[in-house]
């Protein structure tokens, strides 16, 4: 089950009691306080783990508890400290508060560590409080209670390219081509429910990561067909590949298509539109006599001066093509340098 955004509560332990004691020897008419520490309550982690690729744990443990530390007892025995709970969540994972939205860590390495709720300290026995004035105290500290957060885990995946466009265009079978991802491929709308990630080998030494989202459609940002809410895992993108299916078969203007989803994905956040584009016309084997449908998306790559292919990714034509400009338009940016020396 792929699950991107959960709610989770999560409970620290309490510190446990300090205690009120005192000795009583054999020998010794007036015995002195012994009363030890409380242990100290125990604390919840996250942790990023890289072999993970949703929180769907969190979906049925929506309540996280941590162990409270034990009290503390006589003779100076300090109470054992509570457990520490360390939950791992996969690399992409942005934490928030839930009612402020107020950003608290993101998660883009792996084994990365967030304290998200910290065990209350436990109390101070009696023991702790003699002095050469009060050699007695009748008094000992209670143990401080743990925090409680209420937080949204969000899962942003990341990727170095962005698979965009609408439904059965040929994303699904594009990244089955170009990696090892093997996702649903089926000759009808929405056959994509969650996004899918494929590594994309150039040489020894090159590769990137592709995502396909689920493909969009007019009103998709109103929550319309699947919605727009996948687009989360564009965000982290730095290419957008745009894919547009120019048969004449959909009986659709390609270029409206193209000018739908870019309203659809500003919509959703502004700032994805500046992001590089490769402009892909795909399903040429079946143009045929329409030629003015290649043509016209052809023209209007060149008008916002987009790197363009034309491909058929079911027969494999142009595919090498198109994988050398993904990595062009990466190295640009100098992301393989930046991978190689990771």
């Amino acid at each position: 089950m792929f699950v991107d955004q959960v709610n989770v509560i999560f409970r620290a332990g309490h510190g446990g009691h300090g205690c009120l004691s005192f000795r009583r020897e054999r020998g010794v008419p007036r015995g002195g306080p012994d009363g030890g520490h409380g242990g100290n309550g125990g604390s919840i982690f996250l942790l990023s783990d890289k072999d993970l690729s949703t929180l769907a744990y969190f979906r049925f443990h929506p309540i996280t508890k941590a162990k409270k530390g034990n009290h503390g007892e006589g003779s100076n025995r300090r109470g054992k400290n509570g457990i520490d709970v360390i939950l791992k969540v996969p690399v992409g994972t942005i934490v928030r508060e839930k009612n402020t939205e107020k950003f608290l860590f993101d998660f883009v390495q792996d084994k990365q560590k967030f304290l998200v709720a910290e065990g209350g300290k436990g109390g101070r026995g009696n023991a702790s409080f003699a002095t050469s004035t009060r050699q007695t105290p009748k008094f000992r500290e209670e143990g401080k209670p743990g925090e409680e957060k209420e937080l949204t885990l969000e899962l942003k995946l990341i990727a170095d390219v962005g698979l965009i466009g609408f439904p059965n265009v040929g994303k699904s079978t594009l990244i089955s081509r170009i990696s090892a991802a093997k996702p649903v491929i089926a000759d009808y709308p929405f056959t994509t429910l969650v996004p899918n990630l494929g590594v994309v080998d150039i040489d020894e030494f090159r590769s990137f990561v592709v995502a396909d989202v689920p493909g969009l459609i007019e009103g998709a940002h109103l929550g319309q067909g699947l919605g727009i809410k996948f687009l989360r895992h564009v965000q982290r993108t730095r290419i957008l590949v745009h894919l547009v299916d120019v048969s004449p078969y959909t009986q659709r203007d390609p270029v409206q298509d193209y000018l739908t989803i870019m309203e659809e994905v500003e919509a959703f956040d502004a700032s994805l539109v500046k992001k590089p584009q490769i402009l892909v016309a795909n399903k040429i084997d079946l143009v045929g006599e329409e030629k003015p449908r290649l043509e016209k998306i052809e023209t209007l790559a060149r008008k916002h001066g987009l790197p363009f292919f034309a491909i058929s990714a079911l027969r494999r034509e142009g595919i090498k093509e198109l994988i050398m400009g993904m990595a062009k338009e990466l190295d640009a940016q100098s992301v393989f340098s930046k991978n190689h020396e990771s």
